[in-house]
C-alpha cells in the first residue's frame, strides 16, 4: 500500500467510506477532500456489469461535458490539403500527415492529448497503432476522432469533450472537472457522463449494469455514489 499523507488521512474522517452518497453530497465531500496545493482533477470511476472481452459488450464513446474539464487539450490532426487548412483555422495545435507519423515513430514525440484524423489518413495513422493504442490516443469513429468534419471535432475537444471506454477490469475512468468547479458544476458534468454511459448500455449486457460508482480527487480518497438511484 502506498504511504498516505496527512491530508488523505484527515479526509477519511469527513465521511463514511462504506456509505453510498447521492450525487450532490458526493460532490460536496470530494471537493472538500481536495486539499492539495494545486487544483485537483476530479475523476469518476465506474465499474460496469459487462465483460469487455466480448465485442458485443464493449462500452465506448465520447461526450462534451457541460462545463468542460478545466484542462485545455492539445490536438494533433492528421489531414492534407483543404482539410489541413480547415484544421489549422479551427485551432488545432499540430497539423500534418506522414511527417507527423515519422516524428512520433522516430522521436517518441507525444506533445498532444488528442489525435483526430480524416478517414483517408487512417492508412498512415494505422501504422502508429502500437504506440498510440496503449496510450489511448488512437483515433476512432465511435469517439468522433475519425471524421471529415475536423472543425467540429476540434471545437468539441477544446470545449471539454471526454472519451469513456472500459479498461481491462471493466471500469471506466473519466475526469469530470477540477475541484475549483464546485459541487454544482461537477454534479452537472457527472450526470451528463453517466447519462451517456447508461445510453451506451450494450444489448448483450445482463443483470446490474452500474456495479460500482466512485468519485475521487487526484490526491484524495474515493467517495461512493449511490448507483441504484442512477440507472
Amino acid at each position: 500500500m502506498p504511504k498516505r499523507g496527512k491530508n488523505y488521512k484527515e479526509s477519511l474522517k469527513n465521511y463514511d467510506r462504506q456509505t453510498q452518497y447521492d450525487v450532490p453530497e458526493a460532490m460536496d465531500i470530494v471537493t472538500k477532500n481536495a486539499k492539495a496545493k494545486f487544483d485537483e482533477t476530479i475523476e469518476a470511476h465506474i465499474r460496469l456489469g459487462v465483460d469487455g472481452r466480448h465485442a458485443d459488450q464493449q462500452v465506448r464513446g465520447a461526450i462534451v461535458l457541460p462545463h468542460g474539464t478545466g484542462k485545455t487539450k492539445k490536438v494533433l490532426v492528421f489531414a492534407k490539403g483543404p482539410k489541413a487548412t480547415e484544421a489549422e483555422a479551427a485551432g488545432a495545435d499540430y497539423v500534418g500527415a506522414e511527417e507527423m507519423a515519422q516524428k512520433i515513430q522516430s522521436e517518441g514525440w507525444f506533445d498532444f492529448d488528442v489525435v483526430i484524423a480524416t478517414p483517408d489518413m487512417m492508412g498512415v495513422v494505422g501504422r502508429l497503432g502500437k504506440v498510440l493504442g496503449p496510450k489511448g490516443l488512437m483515433p476512432n469513429p465511435k469517439s468522433g476522432t475519425v471524421t471529415m468534419d475536423v472543425e467540429k471535432a476540434i471545437q468539441e475537444v477544446k470545449a471539454g469533450k471526454v472519451e469513456y471506454r472500459l479498461d481491462k477490469s471493466n471500469i471506466i475512468h473519466t475526469p469530470i472537472g477540477k475541484a475549483s468547479f464546485g459541487k454544482e458544476k461537477l454534479a452537472d458534468n457527472f450526470n451528463a457522463l453517466l447519462d451517456a454511459i447508461i445510453k451506451a448500455k450494450p444489448a448483450a449486457a445482463k443483470g446490474q449494469y452500474l456495479k460500482n460508482v466512485t468519485v475521487a480527487s487526484t490526491m484524495g480518497p474515493g467517495v461512493k455514489v449511490n448507483a441504484q438511484k442512477l440507472g
